[in-house]
This record gives structure tokens, C-alpha cells and sequence, in this order.
């Protein structure tokens, strides 16, 4: 099955946002892609957390869902937005995952679980959680060749979901993501490849990249990552576009079957 990521340099404007999604996925599609993911925050990347409240919508309103249910039902994909803001309350959004099938319904959706509020070695400062309300549920959906779980970028930071995960049977886990550069230089390809091993399935992480409103910069460098390791496919640094693989999951059950580590796990007594 062909695979793709669309890598996005989101504004604050959600509606250019949508289009330029829109386009990169009409272009993924034409290229062969059958399951399609874009990064975290797709529909908006806000200067701060107030601007994103006043810019949201209640999931009923959006228009980034109904644009993309139209998209996959055109397209006759499976397509994943990486993660909208949500407006759950006053104060809070949910970022939030959506896999839309190619009938064009919502077949699932995962809330982050995993809040950023760090300090990163550059001085920037990130509080999430001032403005996010965290996901408390772990999220598979089966696709027709493969299952596949959920995670948004902080949550890449925390094993124990994709064991999890891989353990109640994903073998592609999708990795939305809009991480710092600092981070992303000294992390992201690492711990990505690491989720992959470790758990013996494919990743997909469609990321942000470049510099956005209020001068924040992504990582970008989208990456799709084989059960063994291996880099099949990555994006630039700052660059809009689309990577794409060839992906087997009989890779998988091959794997698995030689290194069958996902059964070895034992309960052991924690250090007092």
C-alpha cells in the first residue's frame, strides 16, 4: 500500500490552512496514496494560546471536518487529519486527531494525551495545557490492510502508549507532529526510529516546518519509518509538501515472527 505525509507550514488562517492542506492531499492521492496524514494543528498555528481560542470552532461548527470528509469521499481515501484545534469550553480546545474514511464519515478520533508544558534549551517556553484539555483514551481504528493507532507529538515522548498500542495490535502508528527545532534536532529522528523498533510496526509522522506567526519555528523533516528502522521517506526542514512509501505489512508479521519481543513483556515490582 502506498502511504503519505503532508508536511504543512500552517498561519493563523485557518481557511488558507484548509486549502493549502487540500492541495498537498489532491497531490498524494493523484500520486497513488490510499491512506493520507497531515500534521498536528492543520487547521491553525495561533501566535498564542488566547489568539487560538478566539480562532476556534465547536467540533459541529469547524469547517476543516466537513472540507476534509469531502476530500476523502472525493478522493476515495483514507485520510487522517493529524490534529485540529477543537473548542470544548470557554477556556480549553482539544487537539485533536480525526481519521475520515473514504465514504467521506469519521470513523475515529484521539485526543493528545500527553500536554507540552516545557522549557526548551533555547528559552522558549511552551504551556499547553493552559489552553488544551488532555485525551484520557489510547485510540486504534482498523483500516482495510492494516490497524492503526494514534499519537500527537509530546505523546512520542511516553513508550508506554505504543506499547500499549502495539500490544492491542496497531501496526501503523501516525505521529502528527509540530515539534520544536531544538528538540527536533536533538530527538526527533531518534525517537521516532525507536517507537518503530521497539514495537516492531511502520510510523508515519507528517509534521509542521518552518516559521510561523509570532516567529515559532518547526522542525519539519517528516519522516516514514519501517518496523526495522529504516528512514523510507522524510521532508525538508521548512518546506509544504508530501513524502510518500510503498509499505508491506506482511514486513511486519515477518519481523515479529524472527524478534517476537511484543510477547516477552513481564510484570516486574517497580524501585521504592
Amino acid at each position: 500500500m502506498k502511504v503519505a505525509c503532508v508536511q504543512l507550514r500552517c498561519t493563523d488562517d485557518m481557511r488558507e490552512n484548509i486549502d493549502t492542506a487540500t492541495s498537498l492531499i489532491k497531490q498524494a492521492a493523484r500520486d497513488g496514496a490510499k491512506f493520507i496524514a497531515t500534521p498536528e494543528n492543520t487547521n491553525l498555528m495561533a501566535p498564542d494560546g488566547g489568539a487560538k481560542l478566539e480562532k476556534t470552532f465547536a467540533e459541529k461548527d469547524d469547517p476543516t471536518l466537513p472540507a476534509f470528509a469531502a476530500l476523502a469521499k472525493d478522493l476515495n481515501i483514507w485520510l487522517m487529519a493529524g490534529s485540529l484545534a477543537i473548542k470544548v469550553s470557554d477556556t480549553k480546545t482539544a487537539n485533536r486527531s480525526y481519521l475520515f474514511a473514504p465514504d467521506g464519515k469519521t470513523v475515529a478520533h484521539y485526543d493528545k494525551v500527553h500536554l507540552f508544558d516545557v522549557e526548551v534549551a533555547s528559552g522558549e517556553s511552551y504551556r499547553e495545557s493552559r489552553t488544551v484539555e488532555a485525551g484520557i483514551e489510547a485510540v486504534i481504528a482498523n483500516l482495510p490492510w492494516a490497524r492503526v493507532g494514534f499519537t500527537i507529538c509530546y505523546d512520542l515522548r511516553f513508550p508506554q502508549l505504543y506499547r500499549a498500542l502495539a500490544k492491542a495490535g496497531a501496526e501503523l502508528i501516525t505521529v502528527p507532529s509540530a515539534f520544536t527545532v531544538p528538540t527536533g534536532k536533538a530527538h526527533w529522528h531518534i525517537l521516532l526510529r525507536a517507537r518503530a523498533i521497539e514495537n516492531e510496526c511502520f510510523i508515519m509522522a507528517p509534521a509542521q516546518g518552518g516559521e510561523h506567526v509570532n516567529g515559532r519555528k518547526t522542525y519539519g523533516h517528516s519522516l516514514i519509518v519501517s518496523p526495522w528502522g529504516e528512514i523510507l521517506a522524510e521532508g525538508s526542514a521548512d518546506e509544504p509538501g508530501v513524502i510518500a512509501a510503498e509499505i508491506d505489512f506482511a514486513e511486519i508479521g515477518k519481523i515479529r515472527g524472527k524478534l517476537p519481543s511484543l510477547q516477552h513483556d513481564r510484570p516486574f515490582r517497580a524501585p521504592q
